[in-house]
């Protein structure tokens, strides 16, 4: 029997560096490619809008969710499905009612004051996604229709929410995805 001169400490330091390594690599290739950007709106009678901002590829719904570092604490609130994927161009459709085009697979739940949300886009193949913005109530309660808050991304890559018009956004959303 050949015994290792090779001490403990150092053995178990080099598993750990091997198993870290690991669970880097099977992590890091893990995300879906951002191919649309989700905003908010609001419509003229008040109703809370989904707005997505397809890119390229296709988006085939879109989820609320409770926004938080704590996974545990990241309950969805809200999901749809598009009756037909969304191809390039701009979607809307209201999340607390019944919308032309859209199956909610999740009725809306009652938002709440002082709770972060996220609003982003999906596939069913997980090919591609939408960015997500977060808002509270009071981020949404200062839009007026005819604006999306979305987050925009700065050439240096700093992301940050802002409000703009729909056109705006229509015509600069899909500059940084």
């Amino acid at each position: 029997m050949m015994w290792s001169t090779t001490s403990l400490p150092v053995f178990r330091r080099f598993v750990g560096a091997v198993a870290a390594g690991m669970a880097l690599a099977a992590t890091s290739g893990c995300t879906v490619p951002a191919d649309a950007v989700t905003g908010i709106s609001v419509s003229a009678d008040g109703h809370l809008l989904g707005v997505m901002m397809v890119c390229g590829h296709q988006i085939d719904g879109a989820t609320l969710y409770v926004d938080s570092d704590d996974v545990n604490k990241q309950v969805t609130v809200g999901s749809w499905t598009a009756d037909r994927p969304l191809t390039q161009g701009l979607a809307t459709w209201t999340l607390d009612s019944p919308a032309a085009g859209w199956t909610a697979t999740r009725s809306l739940a009652p938002l709440t004051a002082k709770t972060t949300y996220a609003l982003y886009g999906w596939t069913k193949d997980n090919s591609s996604s939408a960015g997500s913005i977060s808002f509270t109530l009071a981020d949404r309660d200062q839009l007026t229709p005819g604006q999306v808050r979305y987050d925009s991304v700065s050439d240096n890559g700093d992301e940050s929410a802002i409000t703009v018009s729909v056109a705006e956004f229509k015509a600069k959303a899909c500059q940084n995805t």
